[in-house]
């Protein structure tokens, strides 16, 4: 089954245009690191709350990103995340789709 992968932070609104570009380098960078990503959606809460949501194929898959990212092999994961603050993340199971 798949997971989701769920990132919510804050990021000053003057910084979304470049919030953007980084994030969309390192969803291309992920998918040409490891295999798995279906999906990956960018919302938005408020004018600087947002939460990105990233769904795999397999927890494995959402997992080797995550350590490729945290061994700094993955330095398009520190760009983009440079422009935010009070970063948490949860990896979830989905358990129906419809």
């Amino acid at each position: 089954m798949a997971v989701i992968r769920l990132d919510r932070f804050t990021a000053d609104p003057a910084t979304t245009d470049e919030l953007i570009t980084r994030r969309n380098a390192l969803v291309a960078a992920v998918r040409n690191a490891t295999p798995g990503l279906l999906q990956a959606r960018l919302t938005r809460v408020d004018d600087d709350t947002w939460i990105d949501m990233w769904c795999w194929d397999t927890r494995a898959h959402a997992q080797a990103a995550v350590a490729l990212a945290h061994a700094g092999q993955l330095p398009e994961a520190g760009a983009a995340f440079a422009l935010t603050t009070d970063h948490a993340a949860e990896l979830t199971d989905v358990v129906d789709e419809r």
